[in-house]
């Protein structure tokens, strides 16, 4: 298991939200910084963190989704090689990022039309960006007892139920999955041990992200993922408002 960083981009700016919340008319935010993306990119570079990544909130057909693409872009350029970028992204516009120094780019609502996932969109996704520079979030929410991956900003449920069979027949188009439980992000009041045992089913590798509130809770993301699940913390970071040190964290989830 390791620590996986992030930086989470609102209307221009890096912030920490309750991930449900997010709609077009904004969310519930947790801490907004002063401080621009790089910054935390170069901070991230600075402590050896690779393999974070950063996320664009806004949707692409919006006017705010510029300015949040221009700091995403900063960030990927602060640290060539050390993030992924989401938000966005699809088929035509993935090269981008790329040649701006993401190390892979991440794909949830462009693979599924009309709530189910679109085999030829991810054909389409693969064929861009190859295999190994790709990262399929299926960032879930729970209903009926099940989880289901959740799209357009994790408002909208698919079709898709998270599970060893979803994971399994996706991992030959994908380098990595990034999962965020959606009903506990940035809540900061516990993990969701349920969907890391669904996790670390994983062929590949994948990250789990959701509702960490302090150092207790990485531990049982390595127990119930059986040190198999890679695990990201935004509001609970004392970079982003929370108690935890980033020096921390980084050197527990380092571990074996």
């Amino acid at each position: 298991m390791e620590f996986r960083p992030c930086i989470d981009i609102h209307n221009g700016k890096v912030k920490q939200i309750v991930g449900a919340t997010l709609k077009d008319g904004g969310a519930a935010e947790n801490f907004v910084s002063e401080k621009g993306a790089a910054y935390f990119a170069k901070l991230y570079k600075k402590l050896g963190l690779a393999g974070g990544h950063v996320i664009i909130l806004n949707r692409r057909d919006t006017p705010e989704y510029a300015s949040s693409k221009r700091e995403a872009l900063s960030a990927l350029a602060a640290f060539e090689g050390g993030m992924m970028a989401g938000g966005g992204i699809n088929d035509e516009n993935a090269g981008e990022f790329l040649d701006a120094g993401a190390s892979h780019v991440i794909v949830t609502s462009f693979i599924f039309s009309d709530g189910e996932l679109d085999v030829k969109k991810l054909e389409r996704m693969k064929s861009a960006v190859g295999k190994d520079r790709l990262c399929i979030d299926l960032s879930c929410r729970k209903k009926d007892g099940r989880y289901y991956v959740v799209t357009d900003r994790w408002q909208r449920f698919s079709g898709s139920v998270l599970d060893e069979g979803l994971l399994e027949g996706l991992s030959d188009s994908c380098d990595e999955f990034l999962v965020h439980a959606a009903d506990v992000e940035g809540r900061r009041a516990g993990i969701d041990e349920e969907v890391i045992g669904i996790l670390k089913n994983s062929n590949v590798r994948v990250t789990y992200a959701g509702g960490v509130k302090d150092l207790s809770d990485i531990e049982r993301v390595r127990t119930a993922g059986d040190g198999r699940v890679d695990v990201t913390v935004g509001s609970a970071l004392d970079i982003f408002g929370g108690s935890i040190r980033i020096e921390e964290i980084a050197g527990i989830a380092a571990k074996k």
